[in-house]
């Protein structure tokens, strides 16, 4: 079955980044009158959310759209030549913090990241994200450059296949599947998204009702090649710092291990002094909260029915104080499997 683009949690998102009574009580909701500032897109895909922004920016407002997926970037140049307020960076989200610098901005007003993968994406069987559809075994956001799933798959050692599987795809069969993977590259190696589907589904006996045995390695294969885990540990420390007081931040992840680090690390700036709240220490003195939370939102039914790809679709909103927040401590809010995030905040850093 075909779906068509559809942009998943569009008015919650908007409304999250403008509405003065977004996850505030109220009487009732309010309509932001158009907001002047800088914004920032960090997943343009087919620009479902820039677009509503856009339509509620004012005439002197600045939205800058970033994405790593070529096809994307073309959508992007299109609405630039038709809005003179977007600006276009072919490049992934973990790179905002150098991005802003080179244009010479330094605090923006609201940061919006969807981090799913676009129905295009998924849909054409030339991408390789899918195992509804037999097509190279690619999975690269950015095709322009970066190792394919294939040549990893050809060339990683049983112990990091099994490690990517268990880690990013919760796999409970992940040492069978990396066994079955390794066993068969000795004879042919894996080259379509068939293939690994076929594969894993002999090397996984048992899965969950509805769900494909595929799912879970498709999913941490693809994180894997992409970085996506270690290129959010990078975003959020950089949105956050970079966020004026007043400014917001929203994300909207699928999956639990992302909405894990995004709640871990809104929660930790929210309340820094937590670790401490049982020692003697005097309220003056306690660390004051980087952030405020505005909640989570969820599809509601009519959307889901609408789109099953909104079901998992989870948006978290924070707000930024005005209690200065450096670089170094942003990044001790998030945490990749065993270790702190490093300040550095590109692309390369998180590799």
């Amino acid at each position: 079955m075909a779906y068509s683009h559809r942009t998943v949690l569009l008015e919650p998102a908007i409304d999250a980044l403008l509405s003065p009574a977004f996850g505030r009580r109220s009487a009732e909701p309010e309509q932001a009158p158009p907001l002047d500032g800088v914004y920032v897109d960090g997943t343009f895909g087919r620009g479902g959310h820039s677009r509503l922004l856009l339509s509620r920016l004012a005439p002197g407002a600045r939205l800058l759209v970033f994405d790593k997926d070529p096809a994307a970037i073309a959508e992007a140049q299109a609405l630039r030549a038709a809005d003179g307020r977007v600006e276009v960076v072919h490049e992934g989200f973990a790179d905002l913090a150098a991005q802003l610098d080179r244009l010479g901005i330094d605090r923006v007003d609201g940061v919006l990241l969807d981090l799913g993968v676009s129905s295009p994406q998924i849909d054409e069987a030339e991408r390789g994200f899918s195992f509804m559809r037999d097509g190279p075994l690619d999975m690269r956001m950015d095709t322009s450059r970066g190792q394919t799933a294939a040549q990893w798959l050809a060339e990683a050692d049983q112990e990091q296949i099994k490690e990517v599987i268990a880690d990013y795809g919760e796999e409970r069969f992940a040492f069978q599947i990396a066994k079955a993977i390794v066993a068969r590259r000795q004879s042919r190696p894996l080259r379509t998204t068939g293939e690994l589907a076929e594969l894993v589904a002999g090397a996984v006996r048992t899965r969950e009702k509805g769900q494909h045995p595929a799912t879970r390695t498709f999913q941490a294969v693809r994180i894997h090649i992409n970085e996506e885990l270690a290129q959010l540990a990078h975003a959020l420390p950089a949105a956050l710092t970079r966020l004026r007081a007043g400014g917001r931040l929203a994300v909207i992840s699928f999956h639990s291990l992302e909405d894990r680090m995004v709640k871990q690390c809104f929660a930790a700036a929210a309340h820094p002094g937590r670790d401490r709240a049982r020692l003697p220490i005097p309220e003056r003195d306690m660390p004051q909260p980087y952030v405020t939370l505005l909640g989570r939102v969820q599809a509601d039914a009519a959307e889901v029915a609408d789109n099953v790809r909104a079901r998992s679709a989870v948006l978290r909103v924070a707000e930024r104080t005005a209690v200065p927040l450096s670089l170094d401590e942003a990044s001790g809010f998030v945490r990749l499997p065993g270790r702190p995030v490093s300040p550095r905040g590109s692309r390369r850093a998180a590799r």
